[in-house]
């Protein structure tokens, strides 16, 4: 942690970023987002998200106020409603899903080409979930089937995650703190 984040997180100005949870229903997007909250605010039961839902968390610098939209296909065209107002956004990839990750990136493919995301310096956090399955894609071989190398514009970073332990979260929004803080 940088002597600003340092300094933000001492005078207590965190600053607010709106972060849009997008990916395919059953990817994982609600438990991630329900582990990054405060142990005492997390819900033991995760249920399907119809529509979306609005949780809140804070690093040391930044309070997110996360929209977890749902992925299910007839509430994906939600999803750009939401676009102007996002600041980041989580991706999450159901890594033990190889039959829906050409699904998962006509979704990335139409998401980076609307025009309230296509010429915006929007970070991007991909979440590879689900690692605890057994024949799971690695995080390296997801970036390749999503040509994640192909995002010039906007700033981007994969993480391996275990959603149900927590594992891999931690990464990926110190990498979103950071990146978020130079915007």
């Amino acid at each position: 942690m940088g002597l600003f984040d340092k300094l933000v997180g001492w005078l207590g100005l965190k600053k607010e970023v709106n972060v849009l949870c997008l990916g395919l229903d059953n990817s994982g997007k609600t438990t991630i987002i329900n582990k990054l909250k405060p142990s005492n605010a997390q819900v033991q039961d995760i249920v399907p998200t119809i529509g979306f839902n609005i949780e809140k968390f804070k690093t040391s610098s930044l309070s997110f106020t996360v929209f977890d939209m749902s992925g299910q296909g007839r509430y994906r065209n939600l999803w750009e409603h939401y676009y102007k107002e996002g600041q980041a956004i989580i991706f999450v990839i159901d890594s033990a899903d190889k039959l829906r990750m050409v699904v998962a990136k006509e979704e990335l493919d139409t998401l980076l080409n609307h025009p309230d995301i296509k010429h915006r310096r929007i970070p991007i956090l991909f979440f590879a979930n689900k690692m605890d399955v057994r024949d799971a894609l690695s995080s390296v071989k997801v970036s390749q089937l999503l040509c994640l190398d192909n995002i010039k514009d906007k700033p981007w970073h994969i993480c391996a995650t275990d959603a149900l332990k927590g594992e891999g979260l931690q990464e990926g929004v110190d990498w979103l703190q950071g990146t978020t803080v130079k915007m």
